[in-house]
């Protein structure tokens, strides 16, 4: 709230937690789904769509199922998106898909923007942070040119620093997502 950062993402165990102490600041409450490897089976993640949204979550952190995709299972992936989307939509509430760009190819890479970007998804999100390589500008350079504009970028993973936060940013990042945040705001104005 000091700092006025857009959400604070949280285990799902603390979202009723942090809605109360977050409530009518401004800053939003996310969590994720999934997570770490999207390995949950799709009602599963149903399940904790729904609990999130009535614990007061208002964005979702969704981890596609990094098997599929290594599989290159597109039909498992599109089903999937087409089961959760619409119980977001209809809460209202921000959907952000995390693709761990560091594992992926680059085509792999670009059919996850051209599977979410004709969803509609809100914003494609770089990495959970978990994997070896989280966000790198070369990701979000080619996830911008494959995704629609009005999907924005969540570079997530790795962030410490001003300067590689400005690189992602002027890479094509809307949001970022790092631990390092209040760090970051600091070197900003020096």
């Amino acid at each position: 709230m000091e700092y006025h950062f857009a959400a604070v993402c949280v285990p799902p165990l603390y979202v009723k937690a942090a809605r109360q102490l977050l409530y009518d600041s401004g800053v939003k409450v996310a969590t994720v789904i999934g997570f770490p490897f999207g390995y949950s089976a799709i009602e599963a993640k149903i399940a904790e769509i729904v609990l999130a949204i009535v614990d007061g979550a208002e964005e979702l952190d969704v981890v596609v199922n990094i098997s599929a995709v290594k599989n290159g299972d597109w039909q498992f992936l599109a089903n999937e998106i087409n089961a959760i989307l619409p119980i977001i939509r209809n809460s209202n509430k921000t959907v952000k898909i995390i693709i761990e760009s560091g594992v992926l190819t680059d085509d792999e890479i670009i059919k996850c923007c051209e599977l979410y970007g004709a969803a509609g998804v809100d914003y494609l999100k770089t990495s959970t942070g978990y994997a070896k390589e989280g966000a790198s500008v070369k990701a979000v350079q080619l996830m911008r040119k494959h995704l629609p504009l009005p999907v924005k970028i969540k570079a997530s993973g790795g962030i410490r620093t001003y300067a590689f936060a400005k690189e992602l940013i002027d890479a094509g990042a809307s949001r970022l997502g790092c631990s390092a945040g209040v760090e970051i705001l600091r070197q900003a104005v020096e």
